[in-house]
C-alpha cells in the first residue's frame, strides 16, 4: 500500500497532501514517528506472557479524547522519524529481546508505513504475533490491507452514542465506524487463539467504563454479543480524569466501583464468557501506559 496522495487512511478522510509535508488531523505528515519502544508488562497477561509486549508507541493520533492517558504523545510530535526499515529492525529486536508478542500503538493514522514495516520485518525474521493496538476509529478499506500480517486486533470501542463521541473524542461517527472495523478485524482472525498462556491470533476488543455511562457499555456489550458470545473483551475499570477530563463534569470523577461491577454483570447477563475483569480499586494505579520508560537500545 503506497502512500496516498491526499490522505484517506482513516474514517475522517481529511484530503491532505502528506507527501507534500502537509499534516493531517492526526498531525501526521511525511515522516513516521516513533514516540517510545518498551518491554511492557502491563498489558492483558496473555498478551504479556511472563516477559512483556514489545510495544511501539507512535506519535499522534486521529482521536482527541479529553481524557487520554497517552496525551503526551498523541497530542504532539514529540518522537523520532523512523524509516519502515528500521520500524522493521526495532521488531526483529524486540523479538529477539525475548518478547511473546510485539504490539503496535496508536499506527492508523500511519497504517501504510506501518505496512510496509511489517512486510520487512517478516522477511527479517519476525515470527511472533504482531499486535495492532488501536482506538477502534478505522477505515475498513485500510483495515483490508492489513489482512494476513496482523494476528491479534486490539482495538477500543469507546462509545454507543456519537454525541458523546465528538464531545469528548473529537470522533464524528464513531459507533458506527468502530463497529464496522471490529466487525472488519473479526473476519479476518476470529476468536482470540491462545497457546501455553500466550496469544497466538484473535481479537480482543477492550472497553473503558466510563462514568455516568458516557461510554453506553451496555449497549456496546450487546453489539459484541452479537458479533460472537466468545468474543473476548478487556472491560477496563481505569478510568482516571488526566489530561482535560476535570473540565468536563461528567468525567471529572475516577469512576466508581459500582458502575464497574454493572457493567460486569451486564455482560454475564449476555452470556460474554469470555471477559476480562480488572479489581476497579487498583486499577488505574496499576495500567497506566509506561511510553516514558523507553529503551534507547531498542529505539535506536
Amino acid at each position: 500500500m503506497t502512500e496516498p496522495p491526499r490522505c484517506g487512511l482513516c474514517p475522517r478522510n481529511c484530503r491532505v497532501d502528506r507527501t507534500a509535508g502537509e499534516r493531517g488531523w492526526c498531525g501526521g505528515g511525511p515522516e513516521m514517528d516513533v514516540a517510545s519502544v518498551v518491554v511492557h508488562t502491563g498489558e492483558e497477561p496473555f498478551l504479556t506472557g511472563d516477559f512483556g509486549v514489545g510495544n511501539v508507541f507512535f506519535s499522534g493520533c486521529n482521536m482527541a479524547c479529553v481524557f487520554c492517558q497517552n496525551h503526551q504523545i498523541s497530542t504532539q510530535y514529540a518522537g523520532n522519524p523512523r524509516s519502515p526499515f528500521q520500524l522493521a529492525e526495532i521488531l526483529v529486536r524486540l523479538q529477539e529481546r525475548g518478547c511473546p508478542t510485539v504490539g503496535l500503538v496508536s499506527p492508523t493514522h500511519i497504517l501504510h508505513r506501518v505496512r510496509e514495516a511489517l512486510v520487512l520485518a517478516r522477511e527479517r525474521g519476525l515470527t511472533v504475533p504482531v499486535i495492532w493496538n488501536s482506538n477502534g476509529y478505522e477505515s475498513v478499506s485500510a483495515l483490508k490491507t492489513l489482512d494476513g500480517l496482523v494476528d491479534i486486533y486490539l482495538p477500543d470501542l469507546k462509545y454507543a452514542d456519537d454525541r458523546y463521541a465528538d464531545e469528548y473524542s473529537k470522533a464524528p461517527g464513531y459507533a458506527r465506524v468502530a463497529r464496522e472495523a471490529v466487525r472488519e478485524m473479526f473476519r479476518q482472525v476470529g476468536n482470540l487463539r491462545v497457546e501455553d498462556g500466550v496469544a497466538v491470533g484473535g481479537l480482543c476488543v477492550r472497553h473503558l467504563v466510563l462514568p455516568n455511562d458516557i461510554a453506553g457499555t451496555g449497549e456496546t456489550l450487546r453489539f459484541l454479543a452479537g458479533v460472537s458470545k466468545d468474543i473476548t473483551i478487556s472491560l477496563m475499570s481505569q478510568y482516571n480524569p488526566v489530561f482535560s477530563a476535570g473540565n468536563h463534569p461528567l468525567l471529572s470523577r475516577r469512576l466508581r466501583a459500582s458502575e464497574y461491577w454493572n457493567a460486569v454483570e451486564a455482560a454475564s447477563d449476555l452470556g460474554l464468557v469470555n471477559t476480562l475483569i480488572q479489581e476497579p480499586e487498583t486499577s488505574p494505579d496499576s495500567h497506566l501506559p509506561d511510553f516514558q520508560r523507553a529503551d534507547p537500545f531498542l529505539e535506536n
